[in-house]
């Protein structure tokens, strides 16, 4: 599936990935491909993402690596889409 993270200052990341984890408001929750479509407001934590990621060097150092491989981004705040397997995270 195809994953953009867009801050107010740019689009951190775009390009495709195997799962997202992302801060709900009620809790962490995981899309996989073909997941159902979903709008939800994200709260203060990791989006981890899956996959084989390429990060623009310009953005690379806003991103760490957790145990399991994943790339994380802290996040303070955000919304996310899900629809026809491409997600957008609106993050702060």
């Amino acid at each position: 599936m195809y994953l953009e993270i867009v801050s107010p200052e740019a689009t951190l990341f775009a390009g495709e990935v195997t799962s997202v984890t992302v801060p709900g408001i009620n809790g962490e929750f995981q899309m996989l491909k073909d997941h159902a479509p979903i709008v939800s407001l994200l709260q203060e934590g990791k989006v981890k993402i899956s996959g084989n990621i390429s990060l623009d060097e310009e953005y690379a150092s806003k991103f760490t690596k957790d145990a399991s491989g994943s790339t994380v981004l802290q996040i303070s705040s955000g919304t996310i889409e899900l629809k026809n397997n491409k997600v957008i995270v609106l993050a702060d």
